[in-house]
């Protein structure tokens, strides 16, 4: 038997042209499903543990602490693009807003700010337990980075200051 016959089909099942057709058909479709379905696949996979972030918004001027009171975040969820996230805002707290200012005799010291304040945001959230590169949507979590906080009424950029996973 032939592995290609007189009519050009392979093993006299299916044309070559065919069948290089259906192969990138299914190559596609497979690159497709790993872009739409890979993390959510890896999530269900590896074991989830979780993951605490302090956030904070420095020297955050007095009327955005107030309407960040008057939200009481506590228990919202966070978004991403238009879809809600697995990760909740558990508890938010403010701190004195400490700068540095130079005296008269040229000597920098600490000063605090009278009006602003830090606003300090801890999220929870579950990510998988070997993940090289924790994140909360796009947004990756390391201290240091930058971080924008967003739910459904409130969006603001901060500082991630600490980051706990599995602990």
């Amino acid at each position: 038997m032939k592995i290609i016959n007189e009519k050009g089909k392979l093993f006299g099942i299916i044309n070559v042209v065919d069948l290089l057709v259906l192969v990138a058909i299914v190559v596609v479709a497979g690159a497709i499903g790993v872009q739409l379905f890979g993390q959510k696949i890896n999530d269900a996979v590896s074991p989830q543990v979780d993951l605490t972030a302090e956030v904070v918004i420095i020297g955050t001027a007095p009327r955005l602490v107030d309407e960040i009171l008057r939200q009481d975040l506590v228990g919202e969820r966070l978004v991403a693009g238009n879809e809600y996230m697995n990760a909740t805002i558990t508890d938010v707290w403010l701190e004195d807003y400490v700068m540095q200012a130079i005296r008269d005799d040229g000597v920098i010291v600490d000063a605090t700010d009278p009006s602003k304040k830090d606003v300090v945001i801890e999220i929870k959230t579950k990510v998988a337990k070997d993940t090289p590169s924790p994140k909360i949507g796009s947004q990756e979590l390391r201290a240091g980075k930058t971080f924008i906080v967003k739910t459904q009424t409130f969006e603001c950029s901060g500082t991630i200051r600490y980051v706990e996973i599995g602990q």
